[in-house]
């Protein structure tokens, strides 16, 4: 059986390129131009075969561009449940000012979903005959798709006893927190956007985490934090790491291999302690790499090493 499901809504086929200086007016020519499979729960199923693991990506796809992601996924040995779409594929592209190093990204809106295709894709989970252990739901909501559609999906992997991981943002993380999550991992304006909190300080940072957690929103908080690394809680475990100090190529896929990462680990039986420092290694890792190209696995494999997380001092609670 495959442990991990992604559902990405929001799919693209993500363009990089780069070129000698971004002007305005003038026919910019650009060079290392390639074409990968996106969105966020495409870039965490990748990112998990990259790192040894085995995975399924579901998506709608729609077009010769859908065409096309599909034929991406399967050059890379991604096991693709692609959900028929009458509307094109979106796209999406980075461009690298070569002068300064400056990355430009663009993200063209999704092509809306009808309400049929979007329930397709929940019945399409419900359905599986081999139900995964952890399913991760990821990216943006394309038009036509409720706020509250991964919280149906929690629902739905509550039914096939299934574990959601969850990384999106704005409405549609606030309802599906409102049905309840096995792991939640917002960057720091996301989580400031979610408690409407300034979260200046590390301590706001854990206390808005504990609260997600007893409430019941969220078993476990992964919160990225940048350049000042991440923090994980849990109703038994705090972890806080800072971030492992490399000359940063490109952002773009950091959030989707940390999150790859961490599902990862813990699909193969790792501790939390464990699986949070290899998602902090993948997600370093990807800082690495230029355009849309995702983290490298001995990139990882060499950070994860160096790395060791710091615990919180004790507050009477089990420590790992």
């Amino acid at each position: 059986m495959t442990a991990i499901l992604t559902v990405t809504m929001n799919p693209s086929i993500d363009v990089s390129a780069s070129t000698e200086k971004v002007v305005p007016v003038r026919k910019l020519r650009c060079t290392n131009v390639r074409h990968d499979p996106g969105g966020g729960g495409v870039n965490v199923a990748r990112m998990i075969k990259r790192l040894g693991g085995d995975c399924r990506a579901l998506y709608p796809a729609g077009g010769a561009a859908g065409h096309r992601l599909r034929h991406l996924l399967d050059e890379e040995g991604i096991l693709s449940i692609p959900i028929q779409a009458a509307a094109e594929t979106r796209e999406s592209f980075t461009v690298v000012d070569q002068a300064n190093r400056d990355q430009y990204r663009f993200l063209l809106p999704g092509a809306p979903l009808s309400e049929a295709e979007w329930q397709a894709c929940l019945d399409r989970v419900a359905a599986l005959v081999e139900p995964p252990r952890y399913i991760v739901a990821s990216g943006s909501l394309p038009p036509g798709v409720p706020d509250d559609f991964f919280a149906r999906l929690a629902r739905v992997a509550a039914l096939i006893d299934a574990r959601i991981m969850l990384d999106t943002s704005g409405p549609a993380l606030a309802a599906a927190l409102e049905a309840g999550v096995h792991l939640v991992k917002p960057n720091l304006r996301e989580f400031r956007d979610l408690t409407g909190l300034p979260l200046d300080r590390e301590g706001d940072w854990e206390r808005a985490a504990e609260a997600l957690v007893h409430a019941g929103k969220a078993d476990i908080v992964a919160l990225t934090l940048g350049d000042q690394g991440a923090l994980l809680v849990s109703r038994d475990v705090h972890l806080r790491t800072r971030a492992i100090p490399v000359e940063v190529v490109s952002a773009v896929g950091a959030g989707d291999s940390f999150l790859a990462g961490l599902v990862w680990r813990l699909s193969v039986g790792d501790g939390l302690a464990d699986a949070f420092r290899y998602a902090v290694a993948t997600g370093t890792a990807a800082l690495l790499t230029p355009g849309t190209e995702l983290a490298r696995k001995r990139d990882t494999d060499r950070l994860y090493r160096q790395l060791m997380p710091h615990r919180t001092p004790d507050r009477n609670r089990k420590r790992i």
